[in-house]
């Protein structure tokens, strides 16, 4: 669509959303820190790349050019923020690198949910200490008869369990509503995470600059509905709202930096 759009190559076109993805990454890199954010959720979404893992290469499936992927998502309960996300696969090495992540962003003592995934336990730990309120919201399903075990969505959710891990969490806000929330903003507004069609990212490196790109739009351009501004200026981190004009001067920005850099490398 875009190169019919714009009469570019294809190649053009795909280098250019790359560059666009690495200057998204840079600047909210550097933008959120010392956040003073209260309650944070987290969740994972999968996707795939290249081919589902039943079906990829085995070779590349091995170093990780293809098969399954998933992005560690968190969101601020109370500003709507997204800042942190990580790329990666479902195991205890990236959850840990995560959980540092976010811990490096973070001003204050905060209240964190999380799902049931085993992987957190230890991450959180390590990254946090006992400098956290932790808690997990671990979900219970029904059970699928022989005739449903092919379905394609999860089985109904019949209820869930609230878990005190670390610290003192309020009960009342042990929840990951708006991390789930925010997997839904992803599918709709990446194409690449949207079910049974061929607009899968074909490479990892790719996949995770376009959530890059997502996060940007939806932390700085697009205004909340119930906010009324974006999560950035919510969270204070910045006054002003940006538009598509303005990330496109952060990239010519990040462009010539990167010049001056191998200039004088």
């Amino acid at each position: 669509m875009s190169t019919r759009l714009t009469g570019a190559s294809k190649n053009t076109v795909a280098k250019l959303l790359v560059s666009a993805g690495k200057a998204c990454t840079d600047y909210q890199d550097k933008a959120f820190r010392n956040l003073t954010c209260k309650r944070i959720q987290v969740d994972e979404i999968w996707s795939f790349v290249g081919a589902k893992h039943a079906n990829a290469n085995p070779e590349k499936k091995a170093a990780g050019e293809q098969g399954d992927c998933w992005t560690w998502t968190s969101i601020c309960a109370d500003t709507k923020l997204m800042p942190s996300w990580l790329v990666a696969d479902r195991s205890a090495d990236f959850a840990l690198e995560f959980m540092l992540d976010l811990q490096g962003r973070l001003a204050n003592r905060v209240q964190l949910t999380s799902d049931g995934h085993g992987a957190y336990l230890s991450a959180v730990d390590k990254s946090f200490g006992e400098d956290i309120d932790y808690a997990m919201l671990v979900k219970v399903y029904g059970r699928t008869n022989e005739t449903e075990q092919r379905r394609y969505s999860p089985p109904p959710c019949v209820g869930a369990i609230k878990g005190r891990v670390k610290g003192k969490p309020d009960p009342e806000h042990i929840s990951t509503s708006f991390a789930e929330r925010q997997n839904l903003n992803i599918r709709m507004h990446t194409r690449r995470f949207t079910r049974l069609t061929n607009a899968f990212s074909k490479k990892a490196e790719n996949h995770a600059f376009f959530v890059a790109l997502f996060a940007m739009y939806y932390n700085f351009v697009r205004i909340h509905k119930t906010l009324r501004v974006t999560p950035a200026m919510a969270a204070g981190v910045t006054d002003w709202l940006l538009e598509i004009g303005d990330v496109v001067k952060m990239l010519e920005d990040y462009e010539e930096s990167r010049k001056l850099e191998t200039l004088v490398a």
